[in-house]
């Protein structure tokens, strides 16, 4: 059966509903025009916004604090495992339409899905709670649970009569462009922020050659070479670490994209061990004058504590 689609997004509460009522299906938020989208979490289009949002417990690194929710946004998911096997992406129509409703300052109704059952296909057995309506306070991206970049959005409850106000998420003020171009800046902002003098020295102090597994990749006849600067505590929301030398190894990709996601990881004792198995592998290659702070180490292991296997 083709999934319901209402013509347009109305933004607000709809004409006789109120906070608080419950829905039987995803075929009555429909009817009551509450959800536009019959199947979908995020009902909203790129350019317009979007008017509401589904939390069905799909994503394991979802918050919901009652008036302050973490939400995941959508993709990446494979359909038949209920499993993320790709990166989200701003570019992704629903989570577009979040980054447009928090920039043009809309509400977006949210709706929780109760009794959530668990499986491949996860279903709201005890049926739908309006919640009613919220603003998206913020965005960004981040490596989730399951090893893959995700876009979580900081949703917070608006009181009566309390309206959203626009804010203004394109890095260049004061130049108009399309919603592509300026996801686009926004991710390219989010990587200069991350290129600071710190980077460059631990790069060069190593001479761009992989603490983890030694390899110096040279990219040039004149013997230049390339390396990544990985930052043990993640910089930037929500993980907020410190753009510090402390927090910072000299990794080849290959590396960096393993202990970017929690395949690799350090001991106290600065031994790497496997994140999947615990297996060690080898002591960090260290040189004098790099001291590793073992709080980012700490952190880094506790944020993937709980990963699913």
């Amino acid at each position: 059966m083709a999934k319901k689609t209402l013509s347009s997004i109305a933004f607000g509460t709809p004409e006789g509903v109120a906070e608080g009522d419950r829905f039987d299906s995803h075929a009555a938020l429909h009817a009551a025009k509450l959800h536009r989208f019959s199947g979908r979490g995020i009902s909203g289009v790129e350019h317009t916004g979007a008017d509401s949002i589904v939390l069905s417990g799909g994503y394991v690194d979802d918050r919901d604090q009652g008036d302050l929710i973490i939400y995941t946004g959508e993709g990446g998911r494979d359909r038949h495992t209920g499993r993320m096997v790709a990166d989200q992406s701003l570019a992704d129509a629903g989570n577009a339409a979040l980054v447009t409703s928090q920039a043009k300052g809309y509400e977006v109704r949210v709706i929780e899905g109760l009794d959530i059952s668990g499986g491949k296909r996860r279903r709201a057995r005890g049926g739908y709670l309006y919640r009613g309506l919220y603003r998206v306070a913020e965005h960004w991206l981040t490596v989730g649970q399951e090893g893959f970049t995700i876009c979580q959005f900081k949703l917070l409850k608006l009181q009566p009569g309390e309206k959203p106000t626009p804010q203004y998420v394109d890095p260049l003020p004061g130049v108009e462009t399309g919603f592509e171009e300026q996801v686009r800046r926004y991710i390219t902002q989010s990587r200069l922020a991350r290129d600071s003098k710190i980077v460059r020295k631990v790069k060069e102090m190593y001479d761009h050659t992989c603490q983890i597994c030694s390899l110096r990749l040279v990219v040039s006849v004149t013997g230049e070479a390339y390396s990544e600067a990985a930052h043990i505590q993640a910089v930037g929301k929500p993980h907020l670490g410190e753009d510090r030398i402390e927090n910072v190894l000299c990794l080849c990709p290959n590396c960096h994209a393993l202990f970017d996601r929690g395949a690799l990881q350090l001991t106290d004792d600065l031994l790497v061990i496997d994140g999947l198995t615990g297996a060690v592998r080898a002591p960090l290659r260290r040189i004098e004058g790099h001291d590793i702070g073992m709080k980012y180490a700490r952190r880094h292991r506790e944020r993937w504590a709980n990963r699913l296997p």
